[in-house]
């Protein structure tokens, strides 16, 4: 009852919000001429469009004048012949959720968010899940397409994209059991793990009215100015919870065997082709490897992609994992490329092209997969968000400047999980296009950045990309702070992209670079600088009990820095880097990294065999013995680990565990000495015999430049990063408030 409240009243609330906003005027004027919403600005209100549009388009036009058209990457940018259309390239923004789909006077800025891609090269986007009926909902009131009125709000999208020659489909997506809503229904009435309602069983009415709904949403999309669109059949959505029986335990004609439970999938694709003809592209995400109890084999997954082939489609695209699976499956742990082979089997037996998904961010890689005929396009979605020109880059060999994803799911699937706006950690700007924008400034000024870690070259780069003439003062021999730390941490490996990004970003830009610097507040006053960004970061808080200045008392900075550390280890403090840490120190010395793929899937229990016979495609894990025994805990009596990341946490929980890392809660520290770590556990004090003691317990913030308040001086300071606030190191916040205040300036 009171979900079906909050839907109703969040309804009411949107469209008090829109009466009152710029888009009825525009929404009129887009359902009259097909137009963008830059366009409208421009006829509407000169005056913003020249302050904001027209300078956005100088500051965010990428650099192709001049540069050389490579050929290294050639697979990568051939273009895609589909008979009655072309697509310009091999490379596919996958969908991803950002949240503004949900809401149609958020559509402004989805069409900047998908118009920059575009405008950056990429040759087919694809849109976040849009549902084909109510009971479909990811969320109450999320965003559908059902009636002719949901036209304008999309026509937006289609225009921002193909007026850069890009194309566009829109994914159809019905969440079955997964929708956070009362109205969910699905294949048989079997409880999701991840979602907090019970769904009901679709009745055959249902499901021939779903087939129905899905046909109209299809020829509305076409109308709208869509290319085509994905139905969306992987990662444990409705048409997933149907081909696989996992979920499906039906006994009519849409379950059983494989045949009768693709039935509902292939009826869908027929419908939507009889509905907007030939000349209109149909995609179909497959699951490729369930990863769950009672999964398709790969028999099975081939029999339902010649089926769809046969039905209709045009395109294959490829999924790996339910969400619910407890394999992890795009986390930065898991090694690039990590599941092309599935996809290069399937694409045996298949004529239609075939699309690779899943852990490929870098063009090297792209290339590869392409070149070796694994696949015929490559798809990204993250990867996209950290970088809107990954393709023109690439294209351009302009490779070294590429802001690499690195699979954190931090500020992306993270906040798509707690119903927060999609962006990205190491590109603030992505689906806040209209919002962050980095003007040319009229009035450079002489600012100084004292501190390299990700917040100081985040500052740096934007306010030097803006104009301003910028000093990075950094006390250590390189740049990076504590990504440098993070990096070396196993399946963190792609954090040496971020700091190569911002290296070359500080050459590109003109910062001015000052190594090996310990500057002082009189040097900053002397040299005349306008604004001085503090970006000093953070120190390891230290222990405070008997005997904690032992030597066998080390910070995780010393311990990841190479301190030796002993066979038994307790590991105080866990949150994230105690969790790090812990990893760290149960890999032994010699490990390559990154961990090669055929030994991820042997820990994981992935099984190898392209062609798998095993259910779901996993088999039993094979575990290394740790090198060490370690404890891990805190003072705090919450299970261990509650604090990371809503996607990749129960990862990190897994891989300790297995790892038979002990996790110790409600411990009180008591005293160092020469035979362990003396703690209090419910009340009784104990003997830890430990070599090692790692202290991760928090960080104190360095902000001794900064003036106290009402202090004089001659320059404007400013305060981000972990000296601003250390109780928790987050990199996402660390590299936003740089970047704010930078275009701000």
């Amino acid at each position: 009852m009171l979900t079906f409240i909050y839907c109703c009243s969040s309804i009411v609330v949107s469209i008090l919000v829109i009466l009152n906003n710029d888009f009825v005027r525009f929404y009129r004027f887009a359902t009259k001429i097909d137009t963008s919403y830059e366009e409208y600005i421009k006829k509407s209100h000169p005056k913003i469009y020249k302050t904001r549009y027209s300078s956005m388009q100088q500051v965010a036009k990428p650099n192709i004048k001049g540069s050389v058209m490579t050929t290294r990457y050639a697979n990568i940018l051939k273009p895609l012949h589909l008979g009655f259309t072309t697509i310009k390239n091999r490379v596919v923004m996958g969908s991803m959720h950002t949240g503004l789909e949900d809401r149609f006077y958020n559509y402004p800025k989805l069409a900047a968010y998908f118009g920059e891609r575009a405008k950056g090269g990429v040759g087919l986007i694809i849109t976040g899940g849009i549902s084909p009926n109510r009971q479909g909902w990811l969320l109450p009131a999320g965003g559908t397409m059902n009636t002719l009125g949901d036209v304008a709000p999309h026509r937006l999208v289609t225009h921002a994209v193909h007026k850069h020659g890009a194309k566009i489909l829109m994914q159809i997506l019905h969440a079955g059991r997964y929708g956070y809503q009362p109205f969910v229904m699905s294949s048989s009435p079997i409880k999701s793990p991840i979602s907090p309602f019970k769904p009901r069983q679709m009745s055959d009415k249902q499901i021939l009215d779903t087939i129905d709904d899905y046909a109209k949403t299809a020829s509305i999309a076409k109308k709208a100015g869509y290319d085509g669109v994905e139905i969306m059949g992987s990662e444990g959505y409705l048409l997933n919870q149907f081909l696989s029986s996992h979920v499906n335990q039906r006994q009519d004609r849409w379950g059983g065997d494989i045949h009768n439970r693709m039935r509902f999938s292939i009826e869908i694709v027929k419908a939507i082709r009889e509905r907007v003809g030939e000349k209109f592209i149909i995609c179909f995400r497959l699951s490729l490897l369930d990863l769950v109890h009672n999964g398709n084999t790969m028999d099975e997954v081939i029999i339902v992609a010649q089926a769809l082939e046969k039905a209709g489609i045009t395109l294959l695209n490829t999924g790996i994992g339910w969400h619910e699976a407890r394999i992890p499956t795009i986390v930065t742990s898991v090694p690039r490329a990590a599941f092309v082979d599935y996809t290069a089997e399937v694409k045996k037996h298949v004529s239609v092209p075939v699309i690779a998904s899943n852990r490929i961010n870098m063009p090297d890689t792209a290339e590869e997969i392409l070149a070796s005929g694994k696949a015929d396009m490559v798809q990204m979605a993250r990867p996209l968000l950290a970088d809107a020109f990954w393709v023109n880059k690439t294209a351009t060999n302009r490779v070294d400047e590429i802001n690499t994803c690195i699979a954190c799911n931090q500020a992306c699937l993270d906040h798509t999980f707690k119903n927060q706006r999609a962006t990205c950690l190491v590109n603030p700007r992505a689906a806040y296009e209209t919002e962050l924008v980095y003007l040319k400034t009229k009035k450079p000024k002489k600012v100084a950045v004292v501190g390299g870690g990700v917040a100081g070259m985040s500052a740096a780069t934007v306010a030097a990309s803006c104009g301003h003439q910028v000093t990075l003062f950094e006390a250590a021999q390189d740049v990076g702070g504590q990504f440098n730390l993070a990096k070396v941490v196993p399946g963190k490996e792609e954090f040496h992209e971020t700091i190569r990004y911002f290296k070359v970003q500080i050459e590109k830009t003109g910062v001015e670079l000052r190594l090996n610097t310990k500057v002082n507040r009189e040097q900053l006053e002397r040299e005349g600088y306008d604004d001085v960004i503090i970006a000093t970061g953070v120190i390891p808080r230290g222990l405070k009990i008997e005997g904690a200045d032992a030597p066998q008392v080390l910070s995780y900075a010393e311990v990841l820095r190479g301190a030796p550390v002993g066979n038994n280890v307790a590991v105080i403090g866990a949150g994230g880097i105690g969790f790090d840490v812990s990893e760290f120190l149960l890999k032994p010395e010699h490990q390559p990294q990154p961990q090669p793929l055929e030994d991820w899937k042997r820990e994981w229990g992935v099984d190898q065999n392209p062609h798998y016979t095993t259910e779901g495609g996993f088999v039993p894990a094979e575990v290394e013995a740790p090198v060490r025994q370690i404890y891990l805990m805190q003072r705090k009596t919450t299970a261990l680990g509650v604090g990371l990341g809503k996607t990749s946490g129960w990862v990190h929980r897994a891989q300790l565990k297995k790892h038979a890392v002990k996790m110790m809660r409600g411990v009180q520290y008591k005293a160092v000495t020469n035979e362990g770590l003396w703690v209090e556990m419910n009340g009784h004090d104990q003997l830890l015999r430990v070599d090692t003691i790692v202290v991760c317990a928090g960080q104190e913030s360095v902000k001794d430049l900064m003036p106290a308040e009402g202090e004089k001086t001659l320059a404007n300071y400013h305060i981000i990063g972990g000296a601003k606030l250390a109780a928790e190191l987050d990199a996402k916040r660390a590299i936003r408030e740089g970047a704010e205040l930078a275009a701000k300036l």
